[in-house]
């Protein structure tokens, strides 16, 4: 269900480039789950290249929610939450904002690409990262509210995974 309702949503907010609310998903299950959130964000990278096809713009999908997993991972657990309220949702912009930059290695293996012309891909896609990093910063306010809430489901409910 996690895994769908990232696929949903990035569906339903195709309209805004590069507009989402994966990063805040992502970040907000590796909060909640820890180990356990490659769980819901493989499965989403799965399902988005059933449904967009697994050609090459998918397989950087396969290490870039990672490293924003990662990079969430090294987060201390217990992070005060004026502290949090700020930290979650700058991570979560600064990997909108280099997301090209973080998709730009597999381009240029699968394309050939020397180093200078990978350089003059990132450039070219700086406006669309700039908007990525707004977006995803935007969203990532939502990260501690959503994981304080899943927390006390999870808790509830007996439904941690």
């Amino acid at each position: 269900m996690m895994a769908t309702l990232m696929f949903c949503s990035k569906i339903l907010m195709e309209a805004l480039p590069n507009i989402h609310l994966l990063g805040m998903l992502t970040m907000t299950y590796t909060i909640v789950l820890r180990k356990k959130a490659l769980i819901p964000i493989y499965v989403y990278v799965l399902l988005n290249g059933l449904y967009g096809g697994f050609s090459m713009w998918w397989v950087p999908y396969l290490y870039i929610w990672t490293i924003l997993w990662a990079v969430t991972m090294i987060l201390p657990k217990n992070m005060p939450k004026k502290a949090a309220c700020v930290v979650y949702p700058a991570v979560c912009g600064l990997h909108g904002l280099l997301f090209g930059i973080l998709y730009a290695p597999a381009q240029a293996v699968m394309f050939g690409l020397d180093f200078r012309q990978m350089l003059s891909w990132i450039v070219a896609g700086l406006p669309f990262d700039a908007l990525h990093g707004v977006g995803n910063l935007i969203a990532g306010l939502l990260i501690f509210p959503v994981s304080e809430f899943l927390k006390k489901l999870f808790s509830r409910t007996r439904m941690y995974l």
